[in-house]
């Protein structure tokens, strides 16, 4: 007789028992039961507009303080790729990169809420230079980030930094593509996470919002082709090719990779890669600059052919759930976030959504998630498919 039965057989049989319990109506209540938040707010310009616009999603969203006060606060911008690759001259902000008002804004709100420390982060394609450097090759005054809130400090992650070795988060269980990622030490040596991204499509992944962001936060020193084969370069150089297309492993020095298919796909690779980053280095709060963007892909001269035009949501999404809150943007692009592969904005990839759903890490369900601010039907910017924007 079978007197034993798995953790899974038995939270199984739990759930049965408990559907049993429960009445038609209330069987139907707890299926929409919300289990994450959202903000929506709009914002058409980058002015004192960004500032009262994210204090009020916070509010709506129940508050910062007691998430950050007291607290070492990580930022992780989004500034992708070299400062001169720019969309028909226009800044880089107001097309693919996360604009500076915004950055300035939430540094000054979390400072208000009571962090004790801000760390400013991107892994900037400059080797060994400075963040500070490369923000002033942009044409940005890191001088105002830094006075926007007490105690407000700069790395450049795309190397060893400031630390003395690298962090190293493993990946539960036996993983989908690697072990695990060593990452710069600023990624483990925080309290509070924020993704700081912008509200874009993407090539390879379909879209790039606040979970695809933490793509960026592996190292090219380990990460890129031109990596060594034993340890960590000192100086990154190069781009991270490999995590795209398996053109090759990291150094012996990293975890390893555990993809059995050893897929070659940047559609099957970059989506995978992606939940296993938010499953291990956990995004704590999510904030996503929807105010100017652009359609097409995430870097304007990524290849040529493509139909990039710069477009003016007018829109700020926040929230404390990185799925939740990329369901939502998605949604706000004109795109189903319950699809899955062969569908937009998944037509050439897996959904980064449902892998990082699978991984326990928040909900793309709109069903369960609740909606604050500007309704998800009033904020609707629709983008096209990546297919119709091929030249």
């Amino acid at each position: 007789m079978k007197t034993a039965c798995s953790r899974r057989e038995f939270l199984g049989a739990a759930g049965l028992v408990a559907g049993a319990l429960l009445t038609p109506s209330r069987l139907l209540r707890a299926q929409h039961m919300y289990t994450s938040r959202v903000a929506v707010g709009r914002c058409a310009e980058y002015n004192r507009q960004v500032i009262d616009t994210l204090s009020a999603m916070f509010d709506q969203l129940g508050g910062i303080d007691t998430l950050v006060r007291g607290k070492t606060v990580a930022i992780k911008l989004n500034m992708t790729g070299p400062a001169n690759d720019k969309l028909k001259a226009m800044p880089n902000q107001m097309t693919h990169w996360v604009h500076p008002q915004v950055i300035g804004a939430l540094v000054y709100l979390l400072g208000k809420a009571g962090a004790q420390r801000i760390r400013l982060l991107e892994s900037a394609p400059v080797g060994t230079t400075p963040l500070e450097e490369f923000m002033i090759s942009a044409g940005w005054n890191p001088k105002e980030f830094a006075g926007a809130a007490p105690h407000v400090e700069f790395e450049n992650t795309n190397f060893l930094g400031s630390g003395k070795s690298y962090a190293r988060f493993m990946v539960p269980g036996d993983g989908m593509m690697y072990a695990g990622y060593d990452l710069n030490h600023s990624y483990r040596d925080c309290d509070v996470f924020v993704s700081l991204a912008k509200l874009k499509q993407h090539r390879t992944a379909g879209v790039t919002l606040s979970m695809k962001n933490c793509f960026g936060i592996t190292p090219c020193t380990i990460y890129s082709r031109e990596a060594p084969e034993d340890a960590p370069s000192i100086v990154p150089v190069g781009y991270r090719e490999p995590m795209h297309t398996g053109s090759r492993v990291p150094p012996k020095s990293a975890p390893p990779l555990v993809d059995k298919t050893n897929s070659k796909d940047p559609g099957y690779r970059v989506p995978r890669i992606t939940a296993e980053l938010v499953a291990v280095r956990p995004v704590h709060l999510a904030v996503i600059d929807g105010i100017y963007t652009m359609t097409g892909g995430e870097l304007p001269n990524q290849e040529p052919g493509w139909i990039h035009q710069p477009v003016h949501p007018g829109l700020l999404i926040a929230g404390f759930n990185c799925v939740s809150t990329d369901a939502v943007a998605t949604a706000i692009m004109g795109f189903n976030p319950m699809a899955d592969r062969g569908v937009p904005p998944f037509e050439k990839c897996d959904s980064t959504l449902l892998l990082a759903e699978h991984l326990g890490v928040g909900t793309r369900d709109l069903g369960r998630i609740e909606v604050v601010g500007t309704p998800i039907e009033k904020a609707r910017y629709r983008f096209s498919p990546l297919s119709d924007l091929v030249a």
